[in-house]
């Protein structure tokens, strides 16, 4: 599928739905179990994706660790891979590129050009790719946590390598927390530790002890499903689909478990819940018989789940207030721009602010030609509003899911 294709989305999930494995959980066990083993280490994961996101992360990692430095490493598209790996390349006396492609190095990367700079790394962003040469030197790393939590988890991965001991301190709030306690878990897993630092004042958190010298080990890992993905089927069974998503994990830290919340504060029914050995058996949400209502959210935490709710608010009963979302200008689109444009296209009223949406829901939207703006997330977005339209949608641009969910519309369609 190209992403010139014009698609027709006229069929909608029915049936049972096993969302792919975590994107997140899947940039982090591979780039561990590489630094624990390599390929070996890597066969050992379960349930691993596929998708051209994680492919990138898998090529750079062993890239990296096989000293290839006279060969870029292709990020693609992938933010995720390009920061986690920049520290970890650091670690190294070799000059390192990172080339990719899209938005990718329009989005921020200047927390490392800050750190980097007191600890021995030369680093550089021409726009079109990066430079990084090493080795980095351990010691207190001061970062801001409001731009993106992948900084932080990007040093956390290549900090216990080094010889010495490092301390992370945050000079802002954390924002995703969630993100980072992923990667916590995932590295303790591999045997990685690492200590939390809290204020004695109001036990905010205030930064990470890393000591240095630490080695990951092989384990067996299993990815669980990505609630990221899962988001667009629960929020189609809320639109009257009967689909159920099967294998989500209820005990999972990934932060967007939290649509589960924001459905049930919408007034979706959420049923299921019986568990299976790799996590619940079936959710099944319902919509309930007044259709859903409009909510005011802060999105600082969850900003990956901003296109399902937009997409759903839309369709809903009053307004809704999607707030603290300055950061999805800097994704893989201007997510805010792009999703009042995309749905707007198909009749929804959105009005845009800087760090804001605000939705006037209708009962049914119009309908017609849309585009996924070079953006998964839009793309899906999209689908999950064509639900709720009078007209068939048509949308240029669909083959943008395979950057995280390559079978998305064989899995929307399925019967």
């Amino acid at each position: 599928m190209t992403d010139d294709r014009v698609l027709r989305i006229d069929r909608f999930p029915t049936g049972v739905i096993t969302p792919p494995p975590s994107k997140s959980l899947s940039h982090r066990a591979l780039i561990c179990a590489a630094l624990a083993g390599g390929v070996h280490a890597i066969d050992r994961i379960e349930n691993m994706g596929d998708s051209d996101d994680i492919s990138a992360t898998r090529s750079g990692i062993l890239n990296v660790l096989a000293g290839l430095c006279n060969r870029p490493v292709d990020c693609g598209e992938s933010g995720s891979t390009l920061r986690f790996l920049i520290p970890i390349a650091a670690v190294f006396s070799d000059a390192w590129v990172f080339k990719g492609k899209g938005r990718l190095f329009e989005r921020p990367l200047s927390v490392y050009s800050e750190v980097f700079a007191a600890h021995g790394v030369a680093f550089a962003n021409t726009g079109d790719e990066v430079h990084v040469r090493g080795p980095l030197r351990a010691g207190i790393f001061e970062v801001r946590g409001d731009i993106s939590s992948q900084f932080i988890s990007g040093l956390l991965l290549a900090l216990p390598l080094l010889d010495g001991d490092s301390e992370i301190r945050l000079l802002t709030p954390l924002e995703s927390a969630g993100y980072v306690d992923l990667t916590l878990d995932v590295m303790h897993t591999y045997g990685v530790s690492v200590e939390r630092r809290f204020s004695v004042k109001d036990h905010a958190l205030t930064g990470f002890a890393v000591p240095g010298g630490q080695k990951y080990r092989e384990t067996p890992f299993r990815i669980e499903p990505d609630y990221s993905q899962a988001a667009f089927f629960l929020g189609a069974g809320a639109l009257g689909c009967e689909v159920a998503v099967a294998g989500l994990n209820p005990n999972s830290l990934q932060g967007d478990r939290r649509i589960l919340d924001v459905l049930r504060e919408m007034g979706a029914v959420i049923g299921g819940g019986d568990k299976s050995p790799h996590g619940f058996a079936q959710i099944r949400i319902q919509a309930p018989d007044e259709g859903l209502h409009g909510i005011t959210i802060d999105v600082s935490d969850i900003p990956d789940l901003v296109p399902p709710i937009a997409a759903l608010a839309a369709v809903s009963r009053g307004v809704t207030r999607i707030e603290n979302a300055y950061r999805l200008r800097m994704k893989e689109s201007d997510r805010l721009h792009a999703l009042k444009e995309a749905l707007g296209a198909l009749g929804a009223e959105i009005i845009e602010e800087k760090d804001a949406l605000v939705i006037v829901g209708k009962k049914t939207l119009s309908g017609g030609r849309t585009d996924a703006w070079k953006d998964h997330r839009i793309a899906m977005a999209v689908a999950l509003a064509a639900i709720k339209c009078a007209r068939t949608v048509e949308i240029t641009g669909s083959g943008a899911v395979r950057k995280s969910y390559p079978a998305f519309w064989k899995d929307w369609s399925q019967r």
